[in-house]
């Protein structure tokens, strides 16, 4: 009988006892050898199995046990990765001792670092956490969900793809926290952030017909039609401005009531900056005037600005006296 020390990796992310079949098969026909006591292991030996906890070094336990045929670890959340280098160290050598071998219970569905994001954030904001973020509310959070959003088109503007995924880290903080502050609501007002996971996905399903529902892709410009016409059936808006974010910057906000106008057919007439009553309106009326203009050349207006202010930006900082 040769001696064999199976390593049974599990996810610590999935409901305990989600195992694979061959997984299964191991722990029932061999003794099992464990560091502590876990829902996993009460799963398992609700399922028949014999499970030994050890205290300290698993190291000769294991060799003990593999030398009257296989044993099966099983490792604890983290892995058990200085066990496994212990044990790895200690075969080499010695060869023949026993054969070690890694098995994967279950692993870590795509997104499972998610449920992470929202263990950690429910222990900041819970009773024992971190009194900063328990004192928050949604509205004292929002100049910082701004400013992460910014921080992230910065990153895409730089092509700084490292920097994006740290600063769409930092977006994903806020959503995560606003969800958990939503569970402090009252009765009747409260939601989690299954809620809005559920929203999205509905919404994703119901909004691409040509992918959930069979419905003919056709070009992008009728996917994008679609898409608008779902969208004003699920809103049930009164206007074809309904649901512009009004505290987005203003250029960009000019530029998006004057597409949504152009996209409904109708026809803007522009205030005339000449006949405006004040210095600020005639100011107004002339960057309006500016953006329709761009959009006539298919031009960012607030990107265009925001272009040449940098590089004035750079010109002062060029033209600053040096130290």
């Amino acid at each position: 009988m040769s001696a064999r020390i199976v390593l049974l990796v599990t996810s610590p992310r999935l409901p305990a006892g989600l195992l694979t079949a061959a997984a299964w098969d191991v722990v029932r026909r061999h003794p099992v050898l464990t560091g502590a006591e876990s829902e996993l292991v009460t799963a398992v030996r609700q399922a028949g199995a014999d499970v030994t906890v050890v205290d300290g070094s698993a190291t000769q336990p294991l060799l003990d046990a593999a030398a009257h045929g296989t044993v099966v670890w099983l490792a604890g959340p983290a892995g058990d990765e200085a066990l496994a280098r212990e044990l790895g160290l200690r075969l080499a050598r010695e060869p023949g001792l026993a054969e070690m071998e890694l098995m994967y219970g279950s692993w870590d569905p795509p997104g499972a670092r998610l449920l992470d994001a929202v263990a950690v954030l429910d222990r900041l904001a819970s009773p024992g956490g971190d009194p900063w973020k328990r004192a928050q509310t949604h509205r004292s959070l929002a100049g910082y969900l701004l400013e992460e959003s910014y921080e992230a088109y910065d990153a895409i503007i730089a092509d700084d793809t490292d920097a994006l995924r740290e600063e769409l880290g930092d977006v994903l903080l806020q959503v995560v926290l606003h969800a958990r502050l939503a569970e402090e609501l009252p009765e009747g007002e409260r939601w989690t952030i299954d809620d809005v996971a559920g929203g999205l996905v509905d919404k994703m399903i119901r909004r691409n017909p040509h992918v959930f529902a069979g419905l003919e892709a056709g070009s992008l410009e009728e996917i994008t039609e679609n898409w608008e016409r779902i969208k004003k059936v699920e809103k049930a808006r009164d206007s074809v401005l309904d649901g512009i974010a009004l505290s987005q910057p203003a250029l960009a906000l000019a530029t998006q009531i004057l597409d949504r106008a152009a996209r409904a057919g109708l026809t803007v007439v522009l205030p005339s900056p000449e006949v405006q009553p004040d210095e600020e309106t005639r100011l107004g009326a002339s960057l309006l005037a500016a953006v329709a203009a761009a959009r006539e050349a298919n031009l960012d207006p607030e990107k265009a600005l925001r272009h040449t202010t940098l590089t004035t930006a750079d010109a002062i900082r060029a033209s600053e006296p040096k130290p």
